[in-house]
């Protein structure tokens, strides 16, 4: 493991970076100790100080664990995507929030991310997702529900139809469609949608599950689209008409 300390990039980067290629490329494995970080600072030529906030952007990143005692020390850790799945989230969220993606781009993003599930969810999924996507259309129609209620209801019936894939990859890689595009565009089109034109829709999509039906989720899937970037061409139009 080597830096450059020429570089104008942070030394702690370049540290944290060379030892993260080195679990990526398994010459650092699983639940392997690594070097103390007077061991660590030797090797790279740097304080400890330096070495510690490299080992802290690793344990933040979940790439590494820390023991205390006299077999303590740093460790490998072994990943999860049910771990890894947080991070996703965040990251997407504020990728959104901080570049201006379009209304249009995201409802795009999403929706062909999530129909490119529906086939294998409609092969795959199992008693207990359907029985989580049928308690979530019942919960979006009791009265009184309010809108952070529903959109986490919304989340969670999706996340279902997601996960009824049986990938964890894919629904790993979706966690950024369903749990960081899909509030903010509830964000945008609450005050103009229909609850029950949304409760209609999700009912087709568990019926379609039901039946193992692909066509059929993947035709629900894209009418909620069309639906959603009609409500949001609502709202734009809305806002620009004088007041």
């Amino acid at each position: 493991m080597k830096i450059d300390p020429q570089s104008s990039a942070d030394l702690s980067a370049q540290i944290a970076q060379a030892i993260r290629d080195a679990i990526i490329s398994g010459q650092l494995i699983v639940d392997e100790r690594l070097p103390s970080e007077s061991e660590l600072a030797e090797q790279f030529n740097v304080s400890r100080p330096t070495v510690r906030e490299a080992l802290k952007r690793l344990a933040a990143q979940s790439l590494i664990r820390t023991q205390r005692g006299a077999t303590g020390g740093a460790f490998v850790n072994r990943l999860s995507f049910e771990g890894a799945y947080s991070q996703q989230v965040t990251t997407s969220t504020l990728l959104l929030s901080m570049n201006a993606v379009s209304f249009d781009t995201a409802c795009e993003a999403r929706y062909a991310l999530e129909r490119a599930c529906a086939s294998l969810s409609a092969q795959r999924r199992t008693a207990d997702q359907l029985a989580t996507m049928r308690a979530e259309i019942f919960r979006q129609a009791q009265p009184g529900l309010t809108d952070e209620a529903f959109c986490a209801s919304d989340v969670a019936f999706h996340r279902a139809l997601v996960d009824g894939a049986g990938n964890p990859v894919l629904s790993y890689q979706l966690a950024s469609a369903v749990e960081a595009m899909q509030p903010l565009m509830n964000m945008i089109t609450f005050t103009a949608r229909s609850r029950e034109e949304i409760i209609a829709l999700h009912a087709n999509i568990a019926n379609a599950l039901e039946a193992r039906d692909a066509e059929k989720v993947d035709a629900a899937l894209v009418q909620l689209e069309s639906y959603t970037r009609q409500l949001a061409q609502d709202v734009a139009q809305k806002k620009r008409k004088p007041a």
